[in-house]
């Protein structure tokens, strides 16, 4: 029923798919997926938080915390809301997502589009207990005369709300956004984060948010600056500019990130350089192209702690986390693993853990979620 639903949605234009998607979970309506892996412990120690499973919904779905608890009913073990700015600001004009199913992918240049850190101040007050951990994303206003002031206003704002907060400098359509992950705009994108906690009188873990389109002798600088600005995990990796010559759809040359499946082998490749760098001194998120347990998987074998997902979920619908989890269950016991702190970093080139995952997904039968 779910996987007809999902494809009614993809009927929708997709921004109208994606608000659909938004207010449906917002009252809670979706498959409730099975808690039992059987002898698989896919729990995740990180920052001093315990996530009850590695996956996780990536910001930028519920931009203004409006359906969280709704969407870790899916099976989602965290999730990350935002991105959320000071002020809000409608974004950049219409249209401006665009769906490429041949490539199994989706282009946008939504712009931060949002109701401001008050409207999601307000929807994280009505948080309920649950299974999940929610994080808080947060970014600049387009036309901030002080983008890093920005961060501490809002930082001080939601931390008490948060269970993490992110700092997105990666996004490719706020203009300028991507110049702060360079080594001294970081530093002091770092500094005002932590005076945005002090103001708050809160400890808070701080994550931040990469771009994939970094060149190689970026990475260590950031890793460095990250680790000794007390940043407790880096996600790797937000939407890409860069347009792979084999996508075919007719929208592929539209401005914006693109992500989904032609993301999946870069961005793993850019976690693995970067736990190569980090050394355990600090943890990683896995993000780009996620869409089966076996991507899953190849992410966590470079080094992640935690994976997540956005435009798999508007592709293949709300039972995609349930069966990512089976299939992440079986692939594991399959590989002789009980638990995740056993499968990450096992195969630090990103090339053979991808085949390695894949082969092990070809012969063996995974599960998928029950109706």
């Amino acid at each position: 029923m779910w996987q007809f639903l999902a494809g009614l949605a993809r009927q929708l234009p997709a921004e109208a798919a994606h608000k659909l998607a938004v207010e449906t979970l917002r009252w809670r309506i979706g498959p409730r997926p099975p808690a039992d892996h059987a002898s698989t412990d896919l729990r995740v120690s990180l920052a001093g938080l315990e996530f009850p499973n590695p996956l996780g919904l990536a910001a930028g779905f519920d931009k203004n915390a409006a359906c969280y608890d709704g969407a870790l009913r899916l099976g989602f073990g965290h999730v990350e809301v935002g991105t959320i700015t000071p002020l809000p600001q409608a974004g950049n004009p219409k249209p401006r997502v665009f769906r490429l199913p041949e490539d199994q992918a989706v282009i946008n240049r939504y712009g931060f589009n949002g109701k401001g850190m008050h409207v999601a101040a307000r929807n994280l007050r009505r948080r309920q207990p649950a299974s999940g951990l929610v994080g808080v994303n947060v970014g600049a206003n387009k036309t901030s005369p002080d983008p890093i002031a920005d961060y501490r206003q809002t930082v001080a704002a939601l931390a008490g709300l948060a269970d993490y907060i992110t700092l997105n400098i990666s996004s490719p359509n706020t203009p300028g956004l991507r110049d702060l992950q360079t080594e001294q705009h970081l530093q002091s994108l770092l500094a005002a984060a932590h005076d945005g906690l002090a103001d708050a009188k809160l400890k808070r873990p701080l994550f931040l948010k990469i771009a994939p389109d970094l060149h190689d002798q970026d990475l260590p600088a950031i890793v460095e600056t990250a680790v000794s600005c007390g940043v407790s995990a880096i996600i790797a990796t937000n939407t890409t500019i860069a347009r792979p010559a084999a996508l075919q759809n007719r929208h592929a040359g539209e401005a914006g990130g693109l992500s989904g499946a032609p993301l999946f082998a870069p961005a793993t490749d850019i976690l693995a350089r970067v736990a190569g760098h980090a050394k355990q001194r600090l943890a990683l998120i896995g993000v780009g192209g996620v869409a089966s347990g076996w991507q899953a998987y190849a992410k966590i074998l470079v080094g992640a702690d935690l994976v997540q997902l956005y435009t798999g979920l508007a592709l293949h619908g709300p039972q995609l986390p349930a069966t990512i989890l089976a299939q992440l269950a079986h692939l594991m016991q399959a590989d002789g693993l009980t638990n995740l702190a056993a499968a990450k970093g096992q195969i630090p080139d990103a090339e053979k853990a991808i085949q390695h995952a894949l082969r092990l997904s070809q012969i063996s039968v995974t599960p998928k979620a029950t109706a």
